[in-house]
């Protein structure tokens, strides 16, 4: 992986059906059915949809013998129609299922956390004896499986999530990045022995910080095994409209600029349609960094690309140190001081404007020949060059640079003015490389300035918007490189660009504004109505910031894949729900129309409620 400039990692190929995963193929996209996969005629309604939509193949849940079977027909009414895209089974608990699966499409899709081993929240120490004979009854059912999609010419997916890993992995790693790969491992290395090679790999989280984790370690990890499988990105539960887009696109965007992933799914609680054309935008627009100059960079010695820690900075009025990243609004076009209670700045940039005209209680950043000729009317400037860093005094000196202007002299400036905060700006084609290299280049010089991270876009559309920023800015926050951030979308909406920046921060959990929905995308288990369910839930609960409440189509999302989430909202049955705190299902079975009223009692009761 070259850190700096955009390599695609070589993994090997694996044949779909028709279609190549891998190598230099490109990046496939997906997406999972939400109907009943019993239901052929709607199945089949919506794979052409998704088709339609630019889907390279589509996935239907499985969870016994007779859908698995009704693919099948599913696979046949679809050719005769003309749509010969790939059909992959999704399986969970039931290996009979995927057994039946896998001789009548493309791909099979099963989850080494409950294929074999048992998942029931039973956290007991195990013996190595113990802990082997698990891997032992792994082989004796994983390898007929196989012998099975050999003989038929069936493509797997081993799919790990956050939060699913067996009661026997739990013990020994917890529910950890290294609990995930050591899951993955072991399949990949039965896989191995048995001379099967077309697998791909999927390993997900909800969290963006724990999904980007564990994807890097688990590359390393075949990396010194020699294997080089394609894998698969996604964050699970991402939620729905501004929410799921930005998360989607900081999980995925951060290890697609890594060069990491063949093929993705962005999983919106919306129309499985709706992922589509988010997850083409995203990948094509990483895949521009291709092109683009080199940017010679040096990794600063003990960074840790698996797991890296946040950049030591000083404290400069509250910006830096271990203080939550601080938001700068550029209000200097077309000046407007509307703002989002839930999303207003820390501060404000007006440029070149006239003082006078500005309203109170706002910490305002002007230019520097401004600031001069009213040095008593604003702390804080934005300073240009060297000369208007030395000779000027305000209490907070932003100086915004480029990668090209980081020479020794303006090192100097930056160790030894106690007062400077860097805007870290990027004119160049390859933006990310250049700010990786530029933050690196100060760890490595011992420099601790504080960093703002600007990106700069001219997009009319704000998805495009959003999938752009929360990709360059992510990468950036997850790398553990911010104490603030800056967006700057040229003529656009400022409260859009506002909410924007806030919904970054959120996404790579570094600083918490909103309630935090971890929805999934729903599918054929799904038994209630899941996009009207979410809207009544978060109009009853999202002015509880920092909270994370999970909701959920069915048990095999819930509560395992809301690994993190305070509450759960959780399908148990045709009208039925069950609620948790934390992963303990604390009421069972109530009556839908009374859920989400008696999920608010629920925190209530446990002291979590604000009004």
């Amino acid at each position: 992986m070259d850190y700096f400039n955009y390599n695609r990692r070589q993994s090997s190929v694996v044949q779909i059906g028709n279609k190549q995963l891998g190598g230099n193929n490109p990046i496939l996209i997906q997406s999972m059915a939400n109907v009943s996969t019993l239901d052929t005629n709607a199945c089949v309604e919506q794979a052409i949809r998704i088709i339609d939509a630019g889907a390279d193949y589509v996935r239907f849940t499985a969870q016994g013998i007779r859908e698995a079977e009704n693919l099948g027909v599913i696979r046949q009414e679809l050719t005769r129609r003309g749509y010969t895209n790939p059909l992959v089974a999704d399986i969970h608990f039931n290996p009979k299922a995927a057994d039946a699966a896998a001789q009548v499409v493309e791909k099979v899709r099963i989850n080494p956390g409950n294929y074999v081993d048992s998942k029931i929240f039973n956290i007991r120490e195990y013996s190595d004896e113990e802990y082997n004979a698990g891997i032992a009854k792994i082989r004796e059912r994983f390898i007929p499986f196989l012998h099975l999609c050999k003989e038929h010419n069936t493509a797997i997916r081993l799919g790990i999530n956050h939060g699913s890993l067996s009661d026997r992995i739990m013990s020994r790693y917890g529910d950890t990045p290294e609990g995930m790969v050591a899951s993955c491992m072991e399949f990949l290395r039965i896989c191995r022995e048995e001379n099967f090679h077309n697998v791909a790999i999927s390993i997900k989280a909800s969290n963006t910080v724990v999904m980007v984790q564990t994807v890097r370690l688990l590359v390393k990890t075949m990396d010194a095994e020699g294997m080089a499988y394609p894998l698969h990105l996604g964050v699970t539960e991402a939620g729905d409209g501004e929410d799921g887009r930005i998360k989607s696109a900081v999980g995925i965007g951060t290890l697609l600029h890594d060069g990491i992933g063949d093929t993705i799914r962005v999983s919106l609680s919306e129309e499985p349609e709706a992922e589509v054309p988010v997850a083409r935008k995203l990948a094509e627009y990483v895949q521009k960094r291709a092109g683009a100059p080199r940017v010679e960079g040096t990794v600063a010695p003990g960074f840790d690309k698996i797991k890296p820690a946040r950049r030591k900075s000083r404290i400069v009025e509250g910006i830096g140190g271990e203080g939550i990243p601080v938001v700068v609004s550029d209000r200097s076009n077309g000046l407007s001081f509307e703002f989002n209670p839930e999303a207003k700045p820390d501060y404000v940039y007006v440029g070149a404007v006239d003082p006078d005209s500005l309203p109170d209680n706002i910490k305002f950043i002007v230019d520097a020949h401004r600031w001069k000729e009213k040095e008593n009317v604003f702390p804080y400037f934005v300073a240009s060059n060297a000369a208007e860093m030395h000779n000027y005094n305000a209490s907070i000196k932003f100086i915004r640079l480029t990668y090209a202007d980081l020479n020794e002299e303006m090192l100097a400036i930056l160790k030894n003015d106690p007062s400077a905060v860097v805007i870290l700006s990027s004119h160049h084609a390859n933006g990310l490389g250049a700010q990786r290299a530029f933050i690196h280049k100060l760890m490595a010089s011992g420099c601790d300035v504080p960093v703002i991270l600007q990106r700069e876009y001219k997009e009319t559309d704000v998805e495009t918007l959003q999938i752009k920023s929360s990709a360059d800015l992510g990468a950036l926050i997850l790398d553990g490189f911010c104490d603030g951030i800056m967006l700057i979308n040229q003529d656009g909406n400022v409260l859009v660009t506002d909410n924007c920046m806030f919904g970054i921060l959120q996404a790579t959990r570094v600083r918490i504004s909103k309630t935090e929905f971890i929805s999934c995308p729903g599918c054929g288990r799904t038994l209630y109505n899941l996009q009207t369910t979410i809207a009544k839930v978060k109009k009853a609960t999202s002015h509880l910031k920092g909270l994370k409440i999970g909701i959920m189509g069915c048990i095999v999302n819930g509560p395992g894949e809301m690994a993190d989430a305070d509450y759960g909202y959780v399908g148990a049955g045709v009208g039925r729900i069950s609620l948790y705190k934390g992963k303990v299902c604390v009421q069972k079975n109530i009556p839908e129309n009374e859920a989400v009223e008696r999920l608010v009692e629920l925190i209530k009761e446990n002291g979590d409620w604000k009004n």
